[in-house]
């Protein structure tokens, strides 16, 4: 039996020191920057044999080889070696496309060239993070004279930037994508950090786009009290300067979908009422109901940008409303001749068919790819 145990011992002993060298001989691979002076002509003279280089660097003095981790470790005490690297993975950055974005077909109308370049699109909310990198803020107006909500690219609450997003972030690779990625944003200011403002601020937002000139406004805002001071500026908007008015139908709807709820200014003639749907085209239970309604977009669960170069999701018509605005700069982009109401109609007829109730969906569920081609 003694016998047998100091066998035993040798046979583990072995296996151990066995172990601990073939730990200590695994290669791995290693990035080898010699010194501008030094004057080696063999890497041989730094104990590197030559079937362990995989790769020399023509303009650097560098290698990639596969050495021993006490290799590695000696090259880097070697007064002729800048450093030793070990080789790192590296990854593509990876940009999400929202399940809304593809709902409303913009991948499609991307791939055919239709991106919104050069329209002028106005975010008439709670300002723009200008800093956020997946944004394209060409400039803004505030309403606010003082404080921090007098920056248009101040944005306290997150709502405009998170409505700027899913209408126009860049297509650059990394974060999310919009509708319309190349459109020419504009931060128009009317709300403040708590969300809140007055008939008379948005009255004068919606001039300041008419004067400078926006294509396409997104209004995701509203009340349930009527402003002629509003509806004035919303009509001579759409009807006397052609401007695309896009606004949230709002978030009064009950679970039931009964009764008319929607919100001002989606009530008024001249803007285009936008309805929110889920990830499965069913309405959403937050969604206002009524014959304003005109067309649906996906508003539950809406990943876009934050301040601070962040992304959240965020639920509400507010986060439909720009679908539609961004394919109204898709749209505007591809025929720059079209007129508001024309872009209304396409994008009427185009649109899905996801159920027999106007006063919830309106016209269905927008399709700017069909719209637009």
């Amino acid at each position: 039996m003694k016998k047998f145990f100091t066998l035993l011992t040798v046979i583990t002993a072995f296996f151990v020191l066995s172990a601990t060298a073939f730990a200590q001989e695994t290669k791995e691979k290693y990035l080898v920057k010699f010194e501008e002076t030094s004057d080696f002509t063999t890497y041989s003279s730094f104990d590197i044999a030559s079937e362990e280089v995989r790769y020399e660097f023509e303009t650097v003095d560098m290698i990639e080889a596969d050495l021993t981790e006490g290799k590695a470790a000696e090259l880097e005490e070697n007064p002729n070696v800048s450093y030793v690297e070990k080789d790192i993975p590296v990854y593509a950055y990876q940009q999400d496309i929202p399940y809304g974005i593809d709902k409303v077909q913009a991948p499609l109308a991307h791939q055919s060239g239709d991106t919104g370049d050069g329209v002028k699109l106005a975010v008439i909310d709670t300002g723009i993070d200008r800093t956020h990198e997946d944004l394209n803020v060409l400039g803004g107006y505030s309403v606010f004279t003082s404080g921090v909500d007098a920056d248009p690219y101040y944005d306290g609450s997150g709502h405009g930037t998170h409505v700027a997003g899913t209408a126009a972030a860049l297509d650059n690779n990394v974060g999310v994508v919009g509708v319309a990625p190349d459109a020419d944003l504009y931060a128009v200011k009317v709300l403040n950090s708590n969300g809140s403002g007055s008939s008379s601020g948005v009255a004068r937002g919606v001039e300041w786009a008419i004067q400078n000139g926006m294509d396409v406004v997104n209004m995701s805002l509203g009340s349930s009290e009527h402003s002629q001071a509003i509806q004035d500026v919303v009509d001579a908007a759409y009807y006397n300067h052609d401007i695309l008015v896009v606004a949230a139908a709002g978030n009064e709807g009950n679970a039931s979908g009964t009764g008319d709820t929607v919100g001002y200014p989606a009530q008024y003639d001249s803007a285009f009422a936008v309805a929110a749907t889920d990830e499965n085209d069913q309405r959403a239970s937050f969604s206002s109901t009524g014959p304003a309604v005109d067309i649906s977009a996906p508003g539950v669960d809406i990943n876009s940008t934050v301040p601070g170069n962040g992304y959240s999701s965020l639920n509400g018509t507010s986060m439909a409303s720009p679908h539609v605005a961004g394919a109204g700069a898709v749209i505007r982009g591809a025929y720059p001749d079209a007129g508001a109401g024309d872009v209304r109609s396409m994008m009427e007829a185009a649109s899905k068919y996801i159920g027999s109730d106007k006063n919830w969906y309106g016209n269905g569920l927008l399709q700017v790819d069909s719209a637009v081609n």
